[in-house]
């Protein structure tokens, strides 16, 4: 190779070719609006592989502090229409959006009656666990829906957002979702919350953090992070340092992401700005997961002299998901692989993230 060509290869200033084609002149309302919307043509989900089913463990549905008690919201989520509401006692309950009686959506129109879900159509009024509880019209509620009669999921509240355990087979929560003290913590920001659809599989998106070859051409850095990986039973992580110039001089950084399960993830960094990032991402269906990042950090930096800086990482960081999200958008999953001596460690990888799956 010429050392022109090798200057092109590895000079982090060069724009990777489909940023540049596709998100490089997207700022402001047309950035985030192209975050959303949908990608039209993108080939099936039969083509693209991406008929493996979704990982089963714990998914972030919404900020608890966006449903009050009282209110219902409908979801698609897991590929499957659901009803959430949050009982006058303050409890969260998500059911199957469909009523057993004349199959009326309840998360459209329904509503709490203490701490009932109430069905638009004819006011039959579900639990949390899944029976009816009240028809008023009728003098006898009918045997079949006196016990559990429609599938609820299990739901808890952590890091101010409300969970839901995700099993193809509806088995009960496997581990828990890790509570992290600075989301709660009044020292720290309230969440910054930036929000995309990824017209792809939540495994293509998961991968991308060990495929260490894409950051010199996907992101322009001008080496290859890999880091120290750790693996446990659910979860796993990594820890890269690295130096870091900043106005100030040379520091010493770290980034440091954990994920429990397919669906938790978050990722401190340190050195300039400290910073956590809570990544939400859930899957809609086998082709598309809505993703939400959210962001906090220490009042004394987020809003003392060095402010602008704790927001150019956070802008960085959503940069860099934008360049991924080119690529996810439009993705085949690939289930034999070519890989080669600096692609990192995917197989690895590939056989850990395995255990998220029903062997069929």
């Amino acid at each position: 190779m010429s050392n022109e060509h090798q200057a092109d290869a590895t000079d982090a200033r060069t724009p990777p070719v489909a940023v540049w084609q596709v998100i490089e002149k997207l700022k402001g309302k047309e950035l985030n609006d192209w975050r959303l919307a949908d990608v039209k043509g993108r080939a099936s989900v039969e083509e693209r592989n991406l008929n493996i089913g979704i990982p089963f463990g714990w998914y972030p549905i919404e900020l608890s502090a966006n449903l009050a008690p009282g209110e219902v919201r409908p979801l698609r989520y897991f590929s499957k229409d659901l009803a959430m509401w949050r009982g006058e006692d303050g409890q969260v309950h998500i059911v199957d959006a469909y009523c057993k009686h004349l199959g009326a959506h309840m998360g459209h129109g329904g509503k709490v009656h203490g701490n009932l879900l109430e069905c638009p159509f004819h006011a039959w009024r579900y639990d949390g666990d899944g029976t009816v509880k009240d028809i008023p019209y009728a003098r006898v509620i009918p045997p079949q829906v006196k016990r559990k009669c429609i599938r609820t999921w299990h739901v808890t509240e952590a890091n101010r957002w409300i969970w839901a355990w995700y099993h193809p087979q509806d088995i009960a929560p496997l581990w828990e979702v890790v509570r992290l003290p600075e989301t709660t913590d009044p020292d720290w920001t309230d969440y910054e919350v930036y929000e995309w659809n990824v017209w792809g599989s939540i495994q293509n998106m998961a991968e991308n953090g060990v495929d260490v070859a894409h950051f010199r051409y996907i992101h322009g850095t001008a080496n290859v992070p890999l880091g120290e990986l750790r693996w446990g039973e659910w979860g796993r992580g990594a820890d890269v340092k690295a130096k870091m110039g900043t106005p100030w001089g040379e520091v010493d950084g770290c980034i440091s992401y954990d994920t429990m399960g397919p669906g938790q993830s978050w990722t401190r960094f340190t050195g300039i700005s400290e910073t956590i990032l809570v990544a939400c991402l859930t899957p809609v269906e086998l082709d598309h997961v809505h993703a939400r990042f959210c962001f906090t950090q220490p009042r004394a930096q987020a809003e003392g002299e060095r402010a602008g800086v704790a927001k150019a990482i956070i802008r960085d960081i959503c940069k860099q998901f934008d360049q991924d999200k080119v690529v996810w958008d439009r993705q085949k999953y690939e289930t034999s692989p070519i890989i080669c001596d600096g692609d990192g460690p995917i197989p690895q990888f590939r056989d850990f993230y395995s255990r998220y799956y029903v062997k069929a």
